[in-house]
């Protein structure tokens, strides 16, 4: 039996930005707030709490005062930050570069399409931490789409401005971008349109189905390991299912089954933007006992 760890998957660049940000502040002051689960991954938000990181839910946020809390790489809305001037909350914000840029690129095009009565539409999942902070940067009035689905929400009359969570594959997005086109004009029966796209999503980020396509199609099982909670993970695991029957998909090594392996198999492990490389290693580990 021959593994193989993929390269390309693990962290990606704000996550490893906002977990050396609390580690730094742990080891200076031994307890951290959190707003919200650091990563949507168990194993490394347990790993963090042991060193006195603790995850806050919204609600427990408003409620805290003269402390200091992290803001994850997801990003928050404007709401946040009042919040924390308001209760004299020192806020470490890890939020991402990206995201961030991002925001304020939402927050400008909301204001510069309300003259024009036009629709700021947001190509994401419903309820994610980075959506609903892009959602406050349009006062909550944007138009969250995920699939072909949810097109109806739109009014094809208007003119349309669609951004893209930085998660989402681009493939996907440019598909519902010809979507929104084709219904656009077929609305309004001309084919120049007042409709907006802005390239939003993480390159480096959006091109990792891609190479999850050659790496799972290279082996003969493939281990994907990831939290539950991380939409992420889900949407890549899927990439690797479609290109290869047998992928499982896992959250911790007590998940994997003997019985998955066959003595010749070629075995690639990989991950979600959400899965540390530590946890990739330890499947590892125990996949070579397996094989021992």
């Amino acid at each position: 039996m021959t593994i193989e760890t993929d390269k390309n998957s693990g962290f990606c660049f704000g996550v490893v930005k906002a977990i050396e940000t609390a580690e730094s502040e742990l080891k200076k002051n031994g307890k951290l707030y959190c707003l919200g689960d650091i990563v949507h991954n168990d194993a490394e938000v347990k790993r963090l709490e042991k060193k006195g990181l603790k995850t806050i839910t919204h609600e427990e946020f408003k409620k805290l005062k003269n402390v200091k809390v992290l803001l994850r790489a997801h990003g928050e809305p404007p709401e946040t930050y009042e919040i924390a001037k308001k209760n004299n909350i020192e806020l470490i914000d890890a939020s991402c570069p990206i995201v961030l840029n991002l925001q304020k690129k939402i927050r400008k095009a909301y204001t510069d399409f309300k003259p024009v009565k036009g629709q700021t539409v947001i190509f994401g999942k419903e309820g994610h931490a980075e959506v609903i902070g892009l959602l406050g940067h349009t006062e909550n009035k944007g138009i969250v789409i995920s699939d072909e689905k949810d097109l109806d929400k739109i009014d094809f009359s208007k003119p349309i401005n669609i951004f893209s969570q930085t998660t989402k594959s681009r493939s996907s997005y440019h598909e519902i971008i010809e979507k929104i086109k084709e219904r656009m004009i077929k609305e309004t029966g001309k084919d120049k349109i007042n409709f907006i796209v802005n390239d939003s999503t993480c390159h480096s980020v959006s091109r990792r189905d891609t190479f999850l396509r050659d790496f799972a199609k290279k082996h003969d099982i493939i281990i994907f390991v990831s939290g539950k909670k991380s939409s992420n993970g889900k949407a890549l695991y899927e990439v690797c299912k479609k290109q290869n029957p047998r992928s499982y998909f896992v959250s911790e090594t007590n998940e994997l089954k003997q019985d998955w392996f066959k003595k010749n198999d070629s075995v690639g492990i990989c991950g979600a933007t959400s899965t540390p490389t530590w946890l990739m290693e330890k499947v590892k580990s125990s996949i070579q006992k397996f094989n021992n």
